[in-house]
């Protein structure tokens, strides 16, 4: 068994969490969930990220501590997570103990080896994005992110010498061609660093809610840089629980496009001046769109978009945790831009959840009934549906392995499409009581076993429930992939419960 260390990007604490949040960190717990039930030692890393000045910003507009503020819409996120049944290792935030010890450690790492240095800083910042932009980036001055005016800086601050790895960032994307995936996204960060890199501030002296730097005691560290070093926090770096030679080689970063400079670029440059290897990959994901426009708490606040209709909680109460969970997941290729609508979830709740899956598992539960006295057979080992879902199980491992829920999703579904052509074709319902039904049955069965176990990643809640409505004892958990991913291990002769409808129909609009 392998080892599988993922994250998702820690989270401003200055508003709620939406369900562009939600979009990444369900992603990452599914990935997350299927290398546990392949037998991978895993660790799943989420949190928020709590300095910098749109926090400081934002808790003084509430008329509360920064301390406070973060203590308060933290906690927002860890119940959001709760709700929508993520299920993180390790949450971190930014304002603990042992984040401020690990990023002063690593900083002065870097400090040590000769790669930062002090000087001033002119140009333009964004507020908004905490991140500093040329003239030729901004868009007749304006954030290229926002559309807001970019402020004018003059400041002392510290630099790292991203320059000095322009040369070793190329050697490194040459030799490591998955290090960043899709292709697309690598190869526009390896544009950028061809392009050529200029030295980055990372130090400010305007604020002081951020981690002070060690060797200046007027200067706190700029909350990028403070914020990347959090997926080594996790691992103890620098600390006597130090764990970074154990998981680091096994470090996969979940990202979106808008910090892929930050992830892709900055943030190996300053593993290698820091003596350590980059993290293994970076996979980066689209943005969530809503009406073409990308889903954010700024643009919310601007009347763009409203986000108090889409936030996750609402749309659990809606439309059921899995339900939410699954069209995350499927409606969109990870790695390209996706439309979020209700109509969309909709859709994918009704024909997916109820028409497909909900539908197979009632109309088999009702046959068990009226024709085994509610008995599940057991199935047969040269079944009609044993080739469909050998073909189910290859097809969605491989694509949960390669970062690809939707298609893993895909899979899982063509197993069940091919479970209902097969009743359809065999109409269980019309034979009499006996052999013939109870093969058909029993095979029928054992494919909602295996579905069982292909959704749990997507679809914890459901595949419990699944496994409870079999008549199968513990959960779709408790054997490892490799065992449990057979055909005929449905054990036949255990009660099979009809109880209500899975998914009821959604009727009219939402």
């Amino acid at each position: 068994m392998g080892r599988f260390y993922i994250t998702t990007p820690i989270y401003y604490v200055n508003d709620a969490p939406h369900v562009g949040h939600a979009y990444t960190t369900i992603n990452a717990d599914a990935l997350a969930r299927w290398h546990r039930l392949r037998g991978d030692e895993t660790l799943f890393l989420t949190g928020t990220d709590e300095h910098g000045q749109k926090v400081a910003e934002a808790a003084a507009a509430h008329g509360v501590t920064s301390q406070a503020w973060t203590d308060q819409t933290s906690q927002r996120f860890r119940d959001a997570w709760d709700a929508l049944d993520v299920g993180y290792d390790d949450f971190i935030r930014t304002t603990e103990a042992r984040h401020y010890e690990s990023v002063q450690r690593f900083l002065g790492a870097i400090y040590d080896r000769g790669f930062i240095y002090k000087d001033v800083y002119q140009g333009l910042y964004c507020v908004s994005c905490e991140d500093y932009y040329t003239i030729e980036a901004s868009v007749d001055g304006n954030c290229p992110v926002h559309g807001r005016p970019l402020t004018e800086m003059e400041e002392e601050n510290w630099f790292f010498r991203l320059s000095a790895f322009e040369d070793r960032l190329i050697e490194y994307y040459d030799r490591h061609p998955g290090f960043v995936t899709p292709e697309t996204k690598r190869n526009e960060a390896y544009s950028f660093i061809k392009g050529g890199l200029r030295d980055i501030s990372i130090t400010r002296t305007s604020i002081t809610w951020g981690v002070p730097v060690p060797w200046d005691e007027r200067h706190v560290f700029y909350v990028w840089y403070d914020a990347l070093i959090n997926y080594l926090t996790a691992l103890g770096y620098g600390r006597a629980s130090d764990q970074v030679a154990h998981w680091w080689p096994s470090s996969h970063h979940l990202i979106g496009k808008e910090i892929i400079r930050f992830h892709c670029v900055w943030w190996p440059a300053m593993c290698m001046a820091a003596g350590l290897e980059p993290p293994q990959h970076v996979q980066v994901h689209g943005w969530l769109l809503v009406g073409g426009q990308k889903l954010s708490k700024t643009m919310a606040a601007e009347g763009a978009v409203r986000l108090t209709d889409i936030a996750p909680v609402v749309l659990t109460e809606e439309f059921g945790v899995d339900a939410l969970r699954y069209y995350l997941l499927r409606e969109t290729a990870l790695g390209n831009d996706g439309e979020f609508s209700y109509e969309g979830i909709t859709q994918r709740y009704n024909t997916d959840l109820a028409n497909n899956l909900g539908n197979l598992v009632a109309r088999v539960a009702t046959v068990v009934a009226s024709k085994c006295d509610g008995v599940g057979p057991a199935p047969t080992p040269d079944s009609p549906l044993r080739g469909d879902a050998e073909l189910a199980i290859e097809q969605a491992s491989a694509a949960w392995e390669r970062f690809a829920p939707h298609a893993a999703l895909e899979a899982t579904w063509s197993l069940i499409g091919a479970t209902n052509a097969f009743l359809e074709r065999t109409a269980p319902w019309k034979l009499d009581p006996g052999a013939e039904v109870e093969r058909v049955l029993g095979d029928a069965l054992e494919a909602i076993r295996v579905v069982a176990i292909l959704v749990t990643p997507a679809m914890p809640g459901v595949a419990r429930e699944l496994w409870r409505r079999l008549g199968l004892t513990g959960a779709p958990t408790d054997a490892l992939a490799s065992e449990s991913l057979r055909w005929g291990l449905y054990p036949g002769g255990v009660r099979v419960d009809r109880a209500t409808p899975l998914f009821p129909r959604i009727v009219g609009d939402r």
